[in-house]
């Protein structure tokens, strides 16, 4: 248990202080040359722990489970995280971490709309709450970085579709959620640098060019600045936050359930704002707070909600497997009672 609190602990600190590390170090990277360093790193962290879990569970990794990990990739990594990282530069990090930890309502909603998944009380009731709690935030009436907040809560519902499409892989392919993970972070850095590469084609970086809003987009750099000057930094970024984070994140998870680990990304919330206060000198507005407030009431009753269920389910399973054992012990009882008669009736 207390291996459990120590997984959760750094991972909690891991996804918190995300956006204030990307923050620092947006004023020496592209956003999107910074996306595809910190996931190909964090892919590359992630994958011996997911070759293990493979080699444990006898699995293999076949042609067609990488059109899986192109889907989920290029909905992770190039969508939702190019989204959010451009959301870190045109807005708050301390406004992005809140918004962003929303998705978990999103892939609620998404849950329900694809998967066809049941949505209890308890989850309609924190999606109510959630979106009350991103309304107090965003004040629609006083929007000061309009473009920044459209972009975090585009990221966190791309992000929440990512959870359902990895989810119902996951459950299609039989793999663990690191193993997902892993490879969905190296096919999305694949594409994403095909991508990059494209904008250092002659034709297409002139014709980005003469669109305002493609031409920060053209010719992105690989490798600029990845130098020891921003060895800790990258370091940080990559192997702490986006590898360790959802390393130890799996780690809690299989040492307790879902609903533990989920933990990490409810106490974010809350969390996140304080240390781009401190770190970053982000001032916390009044309706800052009391967003974040409503939001973590939403969490809780999320939290509480999923507990319930899992415990729902476990009962619900022993339930059925002492039926089969009655049933077991009925069919065997049957069959003594059969055999008996039937030396009775031999011996008359």
């Amino acid at each position: 248990m207390r291996k459990t609190i120590l997984y959760i602990v750094f991972s909690t600190l891991m996804f918190s202080s995300m956006e204030i590390a990307l923050k620092s170090a947006g004023q020496a990277f592209n956003p999107i040359q910074l996306n595809l360093i910190r996931f190909f790193i964090g892919g590359l962290v992630l994958l011996p722990i997911a070759l293990r879990t493979n080699a444990k569970q006898k699995q293999h990794i076949h042609l067609r489970d990488w059109a899986l990990f192109a889907l989920t990739g290029f909905i992770c990594v190039i969508v939702s995280m190019t989204l959010y990282q451009l959301a870190i530069v045109y807005d708050e990090a301390s406004t992005v971490a809140v918004l962003f930890s929303c998705n978990p309502v999103f892939a609620l909603l998404f849950s329900y709309l694809i998967l066809h998944e049941r949505l209890g009380r308890a989850n309609l009731i924190a999606v109510i709450i959630s979106i009350l709690g991103l309304l107090v935030i965003v004040n629609p009436s006083h929007l000061t970085h309009p473009l920044g907040l459209v972009l975090a809560i585009t990221s966190a519902l791309t992000f929440g579709l990512y959870s359902i499409v990895s989810r119902y892989g996951s459950v299609s392919h039989h793999f663990s959620g690191i193993v997902m993970t892993a490879y969905t972070f190296l096919a999305g850095s694949a594409e994403l640098l095909v991508l990059v590469l494209v904008t250092h084609i002659p034709v297409v970086a002139n014709a980005m060019g003469q669109v305002s809003f493609l031409a920060a987009f053209k010719q992105i750099p690989v490798l600029q600045n990845v130098s020891m000057t921003y060895f800790w930094l990258l370091f940080f970024i990559g192997v702490m936050v986006t590898g360790g984070g959802f390393a130890f994140y799996f780690l809690a998870m299989e040492r307790s359930d879902v609903s533990t680990a989920s933990l990490v990304f409810f106490i974010k919330p809350g969390l996140a704002p304080i240390l781009a206060a401190v770190i970053l000198s982000e001032k916390i507005t009044t309706a800052t707070i009391v967003g974040i407030v409503i939001i973590l009431i939403g969490s809780v009753i999320t939290f509480m909600g999923n507990r319930v269920k899992a415990r729902e389910s476990v009962f619900l399973n022993r339930d059925d497997v002492n039926d089969e054992v009655a049933d077991a012990k009925s069919a065997a009882v049957a069959r003594q009672v059969y055999v008996k008669t039937g030396k009775t009736t031999i011996q008359h």
